[in-house]
């Protein structure tokens, strides 16, 4: 989508991701995503805002998320709330030598904020005049001005402006001379006593391959977007076809997986999927691959999420294509049992 489109995605009800929702997206509902520099269109005039990078878009976010669903509604019957974040994401723009692991990309936030209940996503650059700009004219510029925002709410520990010297307190008081409503939201913990559910823990956990555990701080099941490239074939010599996405510096623990898939038509399919190297063959670049259970079609070149259910082993050198062989059929019924009765939240449907 090109700079400044402006597209609109249908949303399931608000704050439950188990309602099902179009698959593409369908563009005449009433999920508005506003990018770039462009004015806001006229769905989200006066919006309220929650304010942040959202990655993985997990359980601490949600509470921001429900609490400017509440704060819309209380300035005014059917003000528009939605998110507004930034592209590239700031540590990506501050050290652009350095990987980063991103739970949700654009896309992938696109959707989740749809289920979540939002009115729509306001999307802007983050560039050297973002960057430089003082908390001041952050809120009367960015927020105030551009955007014609009625409030925010963010989290406790929201920093922004030229080297991140806002604070909550800070945007709290010039909002208030501004105008604009401002909320601030604790942190929000998995149980009492523990240390505040975050992005970066989550990667933690993905990156042990412990994606039960990545899911409960995401409240819903972690999952990636991507186009079926062509491959080796290999995976079809084996009797195992699967369909390749090259995930773009991913930090997910390699190995096997229990998976469900969404093809292009909407349909979910269960599968089980290797994220690896594949060190039996050829020790190469990372590839997720995954094999479709009961499945036949042709889908090189089009666009499926894989969401991750379960974590079966990690990734072994098999002495020989028959002992790998041998072992997947292991795996696929590992993953078909995990699969039977699942019953966790799901952003696809």
């Amino acid at each position: 989508m090109s700079s400044g489109e402006e597209t609109v995605r249908k949303a399931g009800a608000a704050g439950d991701p188990s309602d099902s929702t179009a698959w593409p997206p369908d563009r005449t509902a009433r999920f508005v995503i506003a990018r770039d520099v462009e004015p806001l269109p006229p769905e989200l005039a006066g919006a309220v805002v929650a304010l942040g990078n959202f990655d993985g878009v997990h359980r601490g976010h949600r509470a921001l998320i429900d609490a400017v669903r509440e704060e819309a509604c209380r300035i005014a019957p059917r003000r528009p709330a939605a998110a507004l974040t930034f592209e590239p994401h700031p540590r990506a723009y501050f050290a652009p030598d350095q990987p980063m692991f991103r739970l949700t990309g654009p896309a992938a936030k696109e959707i989740v904020f749809a289920r979540l209940g939002l009115d729509g996503l306001i999307e802007r650059r983050f560039d050297a005049d973002l960057a430089g700009q003082s908390p001041a004219d952050f809120v009367d510029g960015l927020l105030k001005t551009q955007l014609g925002l009625s409030g925010v709410v963010i989290g406790h520990d929201f920093h922004f402006g030229r080297g991140r010297s806002g604070t909550p307190a800070i945007l709290a008081d010039l909002c208030a001379t501004a105008g604009l409503a401002c909320r601030i939201v604790p942190a929000v913990s998995p149980e009492p006593g523990q240390p505040p559910i975050s992005s970066s823990a989550i990667r933690a956990a993905l990156g042990a391959g412990a994606v039960t555990a990545a899911n409960a701080l995401l409240g819903y099941r972690w999952f990636v977007l991507g186009t079926v490239r062509h491959g080796e074939k290999r995976g079809r010599e084996l009797g195992f076809p699967t369909a390749n996405l090259a995930l773009d510096s991913c930090g997910l623990a390699h190995g096997i997986y229990a998976v469900r898939v969404r093809l292009p038509d909407g349909t979910l399919r269960d599968g089980v999927a290797s994220y690896g190297r594949r060190p039996t063959f050829d020790d190469g670049a990372p590839l997720l691959e995954t094999y479709l259970f009961d499945f036949s079609g042709d889908l090189y070149e089009q666009e499926i999420a894989v969401e991750f259910v379960g974590f079966i082993r990690g990734e072994e050198r098999f002495a020989s294509a028959e002992a790998l062989v041998a072992r997947m059929h292991v795996d696929a019924a590992e993953a078909r049992a995990m699969l039977v009765g699942d019953a966790a939240a799901s952003m696809l449907g």
